[in-house]
């Protein structure tokens, strides 16, 4: 296990370097010569400079800490549901016959593009009167914390629709993760064995097909991640969120490359680490 750990690791510091290097190139962009521009601002980068907004003037880490917090709470809702829906649908799909039959069309369902799903939604929210235009931040959740519930029903359009699209694409991903790793733990030969021990079905699967599954699960992290952001990012699109994704729209649109070479950055590292940390608790899944 520590050998595979520093594997890993080191995977997972080639990946930031690889994501820097990214960041420095985009960054570059705003200067005369690119290359020239890329291996000045990989320099700043390295020593934690990542340069001043060309749209404020601002300090670009600034920008960016005013978005990525909408963009945190969006991704979270995103992802309980996704967990929700995605766990039991796999685990249906992966058991049930009939249900099998119907996993193409499961499959055509998720590969239909994120942002009409996003649409459709807000033509909803606008058929039924639904306020989806006030913009509130972070305060569903506090509203709700505190028992708050008007505030918080208030809230729950602007803040659930965004979060449902969010939400359906990291399902999608979550189900294929259990299914194959469903189908891969229900092929394994110690099956019969078990049975002939004189366990249950139930206990078979309770014991050693469930751990199988959760390490399945991990080990797709990282592509769960990167769904849930590339959904993020439509869905802040559509609804007009305050994010990051929002904001790196916006810093392509307007030139302002600083910005974007950091969300991109943050977008990588953050999804570089739900891999890295998925595929260590994986491999002790695995182990255990």
């Amino acid at each position: 296990m520590v050998r595979f750990g520093l594997r890993e690791t080191g995977r997972y510091a080639a990946g930031l370097l690889g994501a820097v290097l990214l960041a420095a190139i985009v960054s570059g962009l705003g200067t005369g010569g690119v290359l020239a521009g890329a291996l000045v601002r990989l320099m700043a980068l390295l020593h934690l400079n990542f340069g001043a907004s060309a749209m404020t003037g601002a300090p670009a880490a600034t920008e960016l800490a005013k978005r990525l917090p909408a963009t945190l709470e969006l991704l979270g809702g995103g992802a309980l549901i996704a967990l929700l829906l995605g766990v039991p649908l796999g685990l249906l799909l992966s058991w049930g016959r009939a249900l099998r039959a119907g996993a193409p069309l499961i499959q055509l369902v998720a590969a239909a593009p994120v942002f009409c799903a996003g649409l459709l939604l807000l033509w909803i929210a606008h058929h039924f009167g639904w306020d989806v235009t006030a913009r509130m931040g972070l305060s569903f959740w506090p509203s709700l914390a505190q028992l708050d519930f008007p505030s918080a029903l208030r809230a729950a359009p602007a803040f659930g629709l965004p979060a449902l699209v969010v939400g359906a694409a990291g399902s999608a991903a979550i189900q294929l993760a259990v299914r194959r790793a469903a189908k891969d733990a229900v092929r394994e030969p110690y099956r019969d064995g078990l049975r002939l021990m004189g366990l249950s079905s139930f206990e078979i699967d309770w014991l050693y097909l469930a751990p199988r599954v959760v390490a399945g699960l991990f080990a797709g992290l990282g592509e769960v991640a990167l769904s849930l952001f590339a959904a993020t990012a439509v869905a802040e699109w559509v609804f007009d969120w305050p994010g990051a994704a929002t904001l790196f729209i916006h810093s392509v649109a307007l030139a302002d490359w600083n910005v974007a070479g950091l969300v991109l950055f943050v977008f990588a590292a953050l999804t570089l680490t739900a891999s890295f940390l998925g595929t260590l608790a994986a491999r002790a899944l695995g182990q255990a």
